[in-house]
């Protein structure tokens, strides 16, 4: 007796939890945790294989030219839905996470439901990814920049999480220490701005005020991937359907739908909407009215919620309304005439190749061991507002054999460099400013920059009594940064990056010439 109450108790529990969903959970965590630890990665402990799961998100494949993958995603959705929302995308993943708590502390009053159906928001989401295929089509990426869901869980974890990590980790160094204790070390944050942390916060409330109180809605009504992918899986040939001879309209399914498009009372899904969470199978395990299935019916223009006219007719009203976004300066008192165009990372090709592929994810910002990779605000123009650019300025430069930023952009806006390659890739030109050195305001010497040019493009030169000047040999110079970040002149440093707006190939250094000298005419004394 106590056996089968045993095993009776095991297969209540059992039941209540559907196969299909246990594995669309464990798979999104599978995918979910590598990249969020990638991101939020200071020590540089995460393995390389790690790199793979930014590299296979659609916006980043899109624009890196991988097709194939792109089409085999748009195959597999066709065939099983949106699986790539609710496994592989982060962001989607976070949603799930954050409507997972918002169901907690909920008491369970039959009048009381988590979710309900909605109609959807087709003129908006149609609308808002009109807009980013027109602005692509013209190279611009800022409309991506604000709706790719990659890319804001990027720029969430770069700013927000990974801060919070790294404190975290200063807490713990200063409690071991406390006990004679050496296994943390302090680190500080550099590369947060206020810009890049008010636009993730940004980011974050949006996704988890939406997430909170509607589950997937911004994955149906904001984000352009996903309505992409709902063109597909409306047709898709395995898909969450009822059976209308078992289906008693309870309600349940509804009730645990995220993204809000099962109507229980007409006994439709809204397969456009849909991203297959499965927990509608979870909770209809009694009547098992509503599966995952092989279905041949056509979905109707009712489940859709738009007309192919309908669509038709905002794409041309948006068409015809996309307005051209300028660009603008930051003024300054002083304008240093260095800056006004970003230094774009080695690998980036040009400022214009640049623009076009990177979505800011702010990857690179967080692998970069000499932390100078920053995001812009807007003083470079709203086209590349929060990308990342080389500064100098602050701290250090950019190691001579580093190509680390060109292996990990899963979008190619880096392209891959060796190390030869980038040690004559030349991303900008040293400028140097006679009038606001100190050799020449100061009469005392220096020779910092020369010192630390690591391709001998920085010499020093006869100026006066003995003092020197420095000199830069342009074909040399690869933009690195060493002359700028030692040169001890402020506000506005005597020597400085010029970037350049497509990227050149410098000379190699000269390498010094050895005397060769016969070793069996030398006599040690023995």
């Amino acid at each position: 007796m106590t056996f089968l109450s045993f095993y009776s108790q095991r297969k209540h529990i059992l039941m209540k939890f559907n196969a299909l969903k246990i594995v669309r959970v464990v798979l999104a965590l599978l995918f979910f945790f590598p990249i969020l630890l990638f991101f939020c990665d200071f020590a540089g402990i995460t393995p390389n294989v790690f790199r793979f799961f930014p590299k296979i998100q659609f916006i980043p494949a899109f624009l890196a030219g991988h097709f194939g993958f792109i089409i085999g995603l748009i195959i597999f959705t066709f065939l099983f839905g949106r699986i790539y929302c609710s496994v592989i995308c982060p962001l989607g993943v976070f949603q799930d996470i954050i409507s997972r708590f918002a169901q907690r502390g909920k008491k369970k009053n039959k009048k009381k439901r988590w979710y309900h159906y909605h109609k959807p928001y087709n003129k908006v989401r149609y609308t808002l990814l009109t807009v980013c295929v027109i602005f692509l089509i013209f190279g611009i990426t800022t409309p991506l920049l604000f709706l790719d869901p990659y890319s804001n869980f990027g720029r969430i974890a770069v700013n927000i999480f990974r801060p919070a990590v790294m404190e975290g980790n200063n807490l713990l160094n200063w409690i071991a220490l406390q006990f004679n204790q050496y296994h943390f070390y302090y680190v500080t944050i550099y590369t947060v701005t206020i810009a890049s942390f008010l636009i993730a916060s940004v980011a974050l409330l949006t996704v988890g005020i939406l997430s909170f109180l509607r589950g997937r809605l911004f994955c149906n009504a904001i984000c352009p991937v996903g309505s992409l992918l709902g063109f597909f899986s409306k047709y898709a040939i395995f898909r969450v359907s009822i059976d209308e001879s078992k289906c008693n309209h309870c309600g349940l399914c509804e009730k645990s739908c995220k993204s809000e498009c099962i109507n229980s009372k007409e006994q439709f899904v809204d397969l456009s909407r849909c991203v297959d969470c499965f927990n509608c199978l979870e909770r209809c395990n009694k009547q098992k009215a509503i599966g995952y299935r092989f279905y041949k019916k056509r979905i109707t223009e009712e489940s859709t919620g738009m007309t192919r006219r309908s669509f038709l007719l905002t794409s041309t009203a948006v068409a015809t309304t996309v307005p051209f976004i300028p660009a603008w300066g930051k003024g300054r008192k002083e304008i240093d005439v260095t800056k006004l165009l970003p230094i774009t990372p080695p690998g980036s090709v040009s400022l214009t190749h640049f623009k076009e592929k990177c979505t800011a994810c702010h990857l690179c910002i967080t692998h970069c061991p000499q932390q100078i990779l920053k995001p812009a605000g807007f003083n470079f123009g709203l086209e590349y507002a929060f990308k990342p650019h080389l500064v100098f300025y602050e701290m250090a430069f950019c190691n001579y054999n580093c190509t680390i930023c060109s292996k990990i952009c899963p979008n190619e806006a880096i392209q891959f460099l060796t190390e030869e390659e980038k040690k004559t890739t030349q991303i900008g030109v040293a400028q140097f400013d006679k009038n606001k050195c100190i050799v020449f305001t100061e009469n005392t010497s220096c020779g910092a920059c020369s010192e630390h040019c690591p391709v001998q493009a920085v010499k020093m030169e006869i100026y006066k009594d003995g003092l020197t000047l420095p000199h830069v040999y342009e074909e040399l110079c690869i933009g690195c940064g060493g002359c700028e970040s030692i040169c001890p002149v402020r506000p506005i440093k005597a020597i400085n990056i010029l970037a350049n707006e497509v990227h050149k190939k410098a000379q190699k250094p000269p390498q010094e010439e050895v005397e060769q000298i016969d070793t069996n005419e030398l006599d040690f004394g023995f």
